[in-house]
């Protein structure tokens, strides 16, 4: 590549269009996208989408860049005005559009053919056009890929426009020069003097790393990490220079980046100058994961390669089977030796990379000014600050996932030695293994957390709210003018159409369209100008201050702060301003480290979390090709000798998934050595605790718990996901310190928070529940909610029971269903039975956890349901009208689909509505699955009339039980023909699930209770107007014509279950009871002399009640049912003060 390539900004003779350089929503794209708001990040959303820039170029040469955010098919390139592009053709497929596309190795124009290398997310194209020459070339990372199109067509009305062309989900970001190109293309002759800086490199290299001996007059090489100057030589100076010019290179030099990092001035230097710009230092603790293995010299390093060949019933792979040929224990061992070998190369730059940081957090250093430490900690929040503030808006100028991974690995090492160095010098601290940060840092402004969510809501609402609190518990009083601010600001901001409160994305399709809730940001949101990090000035009181003195707070800019506003001095506790009386007074650590553990916290909350569960991907890959490599060879050894066609075909196959393998268990290696390794699994389970301990610190705190910033909940929720998921197999979590106890309070957290007041924001409760929910779930982590003193536990299902309105229920709803697994008529399944009938040889049919039932939780239940009568009434009351709008909605959706499958046209029923209606009717089942666990834990509720809501809900569980029933069991009706089409989607809507459920129910009212609640739950189920004889002939498989639904849900049911069940049938045969017969006949007579005396509501029942004082009448049932929800009248609005009962008078 010779001459210069100018960027799309560059004020240069050949370009047309606006500046600045965007993406060209308004008429430039086909197909839709979703555009970010600074219009150079796009996501595909239809099958395959185009977008071209707004701005063309038609001579010189011109260059942009593309960072690649998912490495799924896109085209990457040029392309002219005249190009038409639909949903099947994009860059690359008309005559006058040239791409690159990288999922596919393969080079488009028109025609395809083979061209550069593979890319994977976090990849950077340089896409270059030289219309002085003809030629369009790529480079992948600043590597160039050679000349991809010559003879392009040129000349008058030919120009030149980016263009890209993605499927659905795929997701990119511009850079047209609106900031530094990450590769700038470096001309012939610059490219020369970077030569010459690499020679001199090795040069000073070879200079530090040998000295002259003296006796025997020669060179001798030593450890250059070792060397040291003193004074101020110029030579540190010039190396400073070439640091921050050629920063990328250096990471091949770090025992020489060391020796120079022992200077101090030349330190200071450079953390002054460049450190934390976004990329260049951080490249400094960074090591590469190779795409390509040859490149990364693993084959002599691995060169036996091994991968899983047994698999248990469940798909995963066996550690260590017993079934395992010598052969492959042999490979087996071999893999691991090679896998140590690499893990101590890799523990080698890992070493270095952490001498380097610990020199930078020296604080002794302050002979030439500040000390390393302080200089280094407001670097590191300007880069927390800008990879926070920049997250969906500007992802070029972010710092990549997989840098962040290494640096926080490398940070932590170092903190912690830095921390328990202190420890010793002062024994009373608290040692690094018991870290925390304390809840002050949240509330006394000295830490600036950016626009971040707290968990009370936004920053400038707390401080007006909270004041006084901070005021009594804190001694903090907030600066008056602070607060003015904050509220001209807000209005300002409410003014500004509150589009900065939400931030929407510019959608490609000619109006605005907003932002979906999955491409929003946590991290955005309204920025509180006034927040920035506070420092501190005595307050002259106007009245006699009682010790200890409140103090005002006022900001200060993150690089104006000096070692005292951090670490304090003489009676100023720096960062720790505020101490809560509840906070112990002991020394923790410095106050510098406290804020850098509280940034590193914020670190995994931003980028490496994510980036740890991208990773697990190559083993999921392994995996796969392990399994297909397994069917391929029984397949070679099942094949008939008559067929060598299909035989070579496998063969070819097998050879295929063999070399993937060789290549994948190579690069798997690599990840398990440098992102999923023990040491590693410890830094993440040390965050864990971190989070834990700090969130217990500031709960502690009362109110002022709402300052603390959501990502500390988050990072809790999401460490312990990543050890659970990301870090097995090859590392246990039980083999962790102090695991159970962990595990019991993160517990802990999780039952108190979910529902707490103190925290409003959606996202977070809803990430509670979910967290909660899949606690639940798993023995060991179930047993851990189990072990949280009793009065939490309490607490926790007390929540869980409030009813089910103005509330997120249905998350709820699951927590106690998966109590109840287990335990339930026909419910310990793992498998959908139904499925494992029609399709049994199906390994990837969805698999349940296993059931593990809490029988100390559902104690828990049964006692607070039978004590509080009221929450009772409300909390089933609730579920009921849950059940009834959920499986209404079912069936409209059904009926939706069965019509459309009808239409003689052919037409595909949308996913999405499958999808809605598939979760409709296992809310239903989840919902009929509580009342079963209601009914059986506390039946009184239901049969015992002395409560005073027990008639009415026993009535409305038979009433929506004989419509669940007529609709499900009736022969050929809609639900059956929906069943039997099979859609897609619909896998799990079936009869059994939804029948034993029901028969669940039944058989607890009917069959195992006692005589007089069975003789009461007999008659109100028949007194219902909808109920059908056939459906419980269809539930025993009786009658006639039973469809083979019904007949598979008798199969499944076990032969123990079977006499329960027939006497189900001969229970509701049963004549109502003479017993019960009196108030029935007194209340709902059967038979209704004429319809005169029938409810005017229902027309099911007979009058039996009058209201006072309007003397309107209705049956006792929809009196009661509609005075839980509402206490005016059904016909005139008044207000109802009482229910009398009403029997007609006698005729004469």
């Amino acid at each position: 590549l010779t001459g210069v390539y100018c960027s799309l900004y560059q004020p240069v003779e050949g370009r047309l269009g606006p500046q600045p350089v965007v993406l060209d929503h308004t008429s430039g794209f086909e197909g839709l996208l979703f555009v970010d708001d600074d219009l150079l990040g796009v996501i595909g959303h239809s099958n395959f989408s185009s977008i071209r820039a707004t701005t063309c170029v038609y001579k010189g040469k011109w260059a942009y860049e593309v960072l690649i955010s998912s490495q799924g098919l896109m085209q990457i390139g040029w392309c002219t005005l005249n190009c038409r592009f639909n949903q099947e053709e994009g860059v690359g497929d008309t005559p006058d559009s040239y791409a690159y596309d990288g999922n596919r190795v393969r080079k488009w124009n028109v025609t395809t053919t083979n061209y550069g290398k593979s890319w994977a997310a976090g990849d950077i194209v340089s896409c270059l056009v030289d219309l002085d020459e003809g030629t369009i070339t790529f480079c992948l990372n600043g590597q160039s890929l050679g000349t991809a199109f010559t003879n392009i067509k040129m000349g008058p009305g030919v120009a030149y426009f980016p263009a890209i062309s993605l499927s659905f989900k795929e997701s990119v970001a511009f850079n047209f020069g609106s900031r530094p190109l990450r590769y700038p293309l470096i001309p012939q002759e610059n490219l020369q003097d970077l030569l010459k800086a690499h020679k001199l490199l090795g040069y000073m290299k070879n200079v530090l790393s040998s000295s002259v001996s003296l006796q025997e007059d020669r060179l001798l090489e030593k450890d250059c990490s070792l060397w040291r100057l003193h004074g101020e030589p110029t030579v540190l100076i010039t190396l400073a220079h070439i640091f921050n010019q050629f920063a990328p290179l250096m990471i091949h030099y770090l025992r020489l980046t060391t020796a120079i990092l022992h200077h101090e001035k030349s330190r200071k230097y450079l953390l002054n100058n460049f450190t934390f710009d976004v990329l260049r230092s951080v490249v400094f603790f960074y090591i590469k994961t190779p795409l390509r293995v040859k490149e990364a010299g693993l084959e002599e390093l691995i060169p036996t390669t091994w991968w899983p060949t047994h698999f248990d019933k469940e798909g995963k792979d066996e550690r260590e089977p017993a079934d395992e040929s010598a052969d492959e224990r042999l490979r087996r061992r071999a893999y691991e030796r090679g896998c140590q070998r690499l893990k101590k190369r890799i523990e080698v730059v890992e070493e270095l990379q952490v001498q380097i940081l610990k020199l930078l957090l020296n604080n002794k250093d302050k002979t030439t000014g500040e000390a390393s430490r302080y200089i280094f900690l407001n670097k590191f929040r300007k880069f927390l600050q800008e990879n926070a503030s920049n997250r969906g808006q500007h992802p070029t100028a972010l710092c990549p996932p997989e840098y962040m991974v290494c640096f926080l690995h490398r940070l932590i090492t170092a903190v912690r030695a830095s921390w328990d160095e202190g420890n010793r010098k002062s024994p009373g601290s608290v040692s690094s293994e018991e870290a925390y940060v304390p809840p002050q840092l949240f509330y006394n402004g000295k830490v600036d957390y950016f626009d971040l969510q707290r968990l009370g809501g936004l920053l400038s609402h707390l401080k007006k709210t909270l004041k006084d609190d901070l005021a009594s518990k804190a001694n903090i009083i907030i600066d008056p003018a602070e607060i003015q601010t904050t509220s001209m600001d807000d209005l300002d901001e409410d003014e500004e159409s509150g589009a900065a409160q939400r931030p929407f994305g510019a959608a490609a399709m000619g109006g605005a369209l907003a932002r979906p809730s999955w491409l929003s940001s946590p991290t955005l949101g309204r920025a509180n100008r006034f927040l920035s990090t506070a420092a501190v000035s005595l307050m002259t009181p106007r009245r006699p201050l009682t010790q200890p003195e409140k103090v005002k707070v006022r900001t200060l800019a993150v690089e104006q702060r000096t070692e005292e506003d951090i670490e304090g001095s003489h009676g100023n506790d720096g960062l720790l301003l505020g101490r809560p009386l509840e906070e112990p007074d002991q020394p923790i650590a410095d106050k510098s480290l406290l804020e850098i553990v509280d940034g590193i916290v914020m670190m995994y909350n931003l980028s490496v979390h994510q980036q740890l569960g991208k990773m697990v991907v190559v083993s999921d890959d392994v995996h796969e090709y392990a399994v297909a490599l397994k069917d391929t060879e029984e397949k070679i050894a099942r094949c008939p000798a008559r067929r060598p066609d299909i035989l070579e075909e496998l063969q070819k196959s097998q050879k295929v998934f063999a070399e993937k393998l060789n290549h994948l268990s190579r690069r798997l290696a690599w990840i398990n050595a440098t992102i999923y390794s023990k040491d590693k699994m410890l830094d993440v389970y040390w965050l864990l605790c971190v989070c834990i301990r700090t969130i217990e610190h500031a709960d502690n705190t009362g109110s002022l718990f709402a300052f603390c910033p959501e990502f500390y909940l988050n990072v809790a929720m999401n460490a312990y996901s990543a050890l659970k998921n990301y870090f097995s197999p090859a590392n246990s979590m039980e083999e962790l310190p102090g695991y159970e106890e962990t595990l019991t309070q993160l517990a802990a957290i999780l039952a108190k928070h979910f529902a707490d007041p103190r925290i409003v924001g959606t996202d977070i409760k809803d990430s509670l529940m979910q967290a909660l929910a899949s606690y639940v779930c798993y023995p060991q982590s179930l047993r851990a909610v189990e072990r949280i003193p009793e009065e939490q536990r309490v607490a926790m299902m007390r929540n869980l029971l409030a009813p089910y309105e103005q509330r997120p229920w249905a998350q709820t709803n699951w927590i106690l269903v998966r109590l109840w697994r287990g335990c339930g008529f026909g419910y310990r399944y793992t498998r959908l039975p139904h499925l494992l009938k029609t399709k049994p040889e199906d390994a990837n049919l969805p698999s349940l956890q296993k059931p593990c039932p809490s029988l100390l939780l559902q104690r828990h239940m049964a006692e607070l349901l039978s004590m509080d009568k009221d929450m009772a009434a409300s909390f089933l009351n609730s579920v009921l009208n849950q059940l009834n709008w959920a499986f209404s909605e079912f069936i409209g959706m059904i009926q939706e689909i069965q019509q459309a499958a009808e239409r003689p046209e052919r037409n595909f029923v949308d996913t999405r509505q499958l999808k809605v209606c598939a979760t409709c009717f296992d809310l239903s089942v989840s919902l009929l699955r509580v009342l079963e666990m209601t009914v059986t834990l506390v039946p009184e509720i239901f049969l015992d009339w002395s409560r005073p809501s027990a008639e009415l809900l026993l009535r409305r569980l038979a009433q929506l039980l004989n419509q669940v029933l007529n609709r499900v069991t009736a022969e050929k009706n809609l639900f059956d023909r929906v069943v039997n089409l099979r859609l897609p989607g619909l896998e799990s809507v079936d009869h059994y699930p939804i029948l034993v459920a029901v028969t669940g129910i039944l058989v607890r009212i009917l069959v195992d209770g006692e005589r007089q609640g069975i003789s009461r739950a007999a008659s109100v189920l028949l007194s219902d107007p909808c109920f059908q004889l056939h459906s419980i002939q269809h539930l025993l498989g009786e009658g006639g014509d039973s469809s083979s639904s019904s007949a598979a849900v008798t199969a499944t049911t076990t032969a123990t279950a079977r006499p329960v069940i027939g006497s189900l049938g001969s229970s509701v045969a049963a004549p109502i009871p003479s017993a019960a017969g009196n108030t029935e006949r007194k209340h709902f007579s059967l038979h209704p002399t004429s319809e005169e005396d029938l409810c005017p509501i229902c027309y099911a029942h007979s009058i039996s009640a009058i209201f006072k004082p309007c003397s309107h009448k209705s049956c006792k049932a929809c009196i009661n049912q509609h005075l839980m929800n509402n206490k005016d009248c059904f016909f005139c609005k008044a207000t109802i003060t009482g229910v009398e009962d009403y029997s007609k008078p006698a005729t004469s």
